[in-house]
């Protein structure tokens, strides 16, 4: 952690302006890609802008087994944590630094996609898996004081953190899944993209 960082007490339950606040961006993201797909044809979903990189339906199925797996392993891998830290921080970072396309990073083997389901199926488990991540945060109202190692957040920060709790992990899949609405928008803006 740096040393400019503010260290504050972990509250002991989240607020009702951070449930609002995930709530919200859980909605819009999940909005920004079904804007983004709407109306798509089979040829536009299958549309490759180059060689290795992703197609709309890859980067759905991408999207969905992100979800999926902060959903499952990561949050059930959580531990009880109330040391003082700069969760505000992580926030920002998660909500504005996480999205952007400026950096890019690999996806890891396991998030690579290999035989995308069909995009209709692959919309409902994305809105399935955000009234997932609403429901456990009301659910666990103690989610600041559940925290786990984050190899993403850590190349975000440069290094200076390396820790989420489960509100920011929350957070985290709705950047991510921001991130490549973005990115599926950079596949239909090819001037190759079908019509």
């Amino acid at each position: 952690m740096t040393s400019t960082a503010r260290k504050e007490t972990i509250p002991s339950t989240l607020t009702d302006q951070e449930l609002e606040q995930a709530r919200l961006f859980l909605q819009q993201t999940q909005n920004a890609v079904i804007g983004a797909t709407k109306g798509l044809t089979a040829s536009q979903w299958r549309f490759r802008p180059a060689p290795g990189q992703w197609t709309i339906a890859e980067i759905l199925d991408h999207v969905v087994a992100a979800q999926e797996r902060i959903f499952g392993p990561m949050l059930g891998s959580l531990t009880p944590n109330t040391t003082v830290r700069d969760y505000k921080a992580v926030d920002h970072l998660a909500i504005h630094q996480f999205p952007t396309r400026l950096v890019k990073f690999p996806a890891p083997d396991f998030f690579q996609p290999k035989d995308p389901a069909a995009p209709a199926e692959l919309i409902e488990r994305m809105k399935a898996n955000s009234d997932r991540f609403l429901h456990y945060l009301v659910s666990t109202p103690h989610a600041r004081q559940l925290t786990g190692e984050s190899a993403p957040l850590k190349a975000v920060s440069g290094g200076a953190y390396d820790t989420m709790d489960a509100y920011q992990w929350v957070l985290t899949a709705a950047a991510h899944t921001e991130r490549h609405a973005k990115q599926m928008l950079e596949v239909i803006a090819d001037d190759r993209f079908p019509a």
